[in-house]
């Protein structure tokens, strides 16, 4: 699975049309082995990712579940949290804020 694609379901806030595009449009770029199409893929591209945006919306919609919603923050902390362990400040790179 591709590391870029988030867990849409059952989250607090819900999820947005925005972020299941940008879901969508990770799992074409993965299949496709393209980041940007040409110009000449680029109507096959782009429709592939609204379909598959739209079968996501639905496949959300008729989902069901008795678990409470998890919440966004506490998962962003616990990801940040796996990352510290894995990348300790002596591996992070530096990132330079001064451009």
């Amino acid at each position: 699975m591709c590391r870029n694609i988030k867990t849409l379901y059952n989250i607090d806030p819900p999820v947005t049309e925005t972020e299941v595009y940008a879901s969508a449009l990770q799992f074409v770029r993965k299949v496709s082995g393209f980041r940007q199409p040409s110009k000449a893929n680029q109507a096959a591209f782009e429709q592939a990712t609204s379909e598959i945006a739209a079968i996501t919306q639905q496949l959300l919609a008729s989902l069901e579940t008795t678990a409470p919603p998890r919440n966004r923050e506490k998962m962003a902390a616990k990801a940040r949290d796996r990352n510290a362990k894995r990348f300790p400040p002596s591996q992070q790179p530096i990132l330079d804020d001064s451009k």
